[in-house]
């Protein structure tokens, strides 16, 4: 005789799909269109920097591009939001002005690299640049502001 029960077997089906809306709604809990602040004050020989970066979250990651692929001043930031809001974006691009630069032999079109820790909270978000031991780096503040429906993505400002 078999233990196929249907009310069982229709129950356990029903509560799975129960699960599913509450999983899509966490995974949507910051997709759109955001706007990221790159704000680095002026250090040394540094010049202040200040960028907007067009994002996108999609299925918490974010991705925001600034310049042309391969050309100096490109810049990318990208990286998984946590459900908690939490995230540790990593940030990739060549460099297109020497006076936003540190070190002795940073010239343009040189390529780096740093992460930022990050923490989104509904429609806004904050993070700080890792600065390692600050001997080669200086600090950024990163803010992100979800864009309203139907907004126009903002444009990039001017390579730096």
């Amino acid at each position: 005789m078999s233990s196929f029960r249907p009310g069982l077997a229709l129950t356990g089906f029903v509560s799975a799909l129960a699960l599913l809306p509450a999983t899509s709604i966490a995974a949507e809990k910051f997709d759109g269109k955001w706007l990221t602040t790159q704000d680095c004050p002026a250090q040394g020989k540094m010049e202040e920097l200040i960028r907007k970066i067009p994002s996108t979250i999609d299925g918490n990651t974010i991705r925001g591009e600034k310049g042309t692929a391969g050309e100096p001043g490109y810049e990318i930031v990208a990286g998984h939001i946590g459900d908690d809001g939490n995230a540790k974006l990593d940030v990739n691009g060549i460099l297109a002005n020497r006076a936003n630069a540190h070190g002795l032999f940073a010239h343009k079109g040189e390529d780096y690299h740093y992460t930022v820790e990050a923490h989104f909270d509904g429609d806004k978000g904050s993070g700080k640049r890792d600065t390692g031991l600050g001997i080669e780096s200086r600090p950024c503040n990163f803010t992100f502001e979800r864009e309203p429906s139907g907004a126009a993505t903002a444009p990039a400002s001017t390579p730096q």
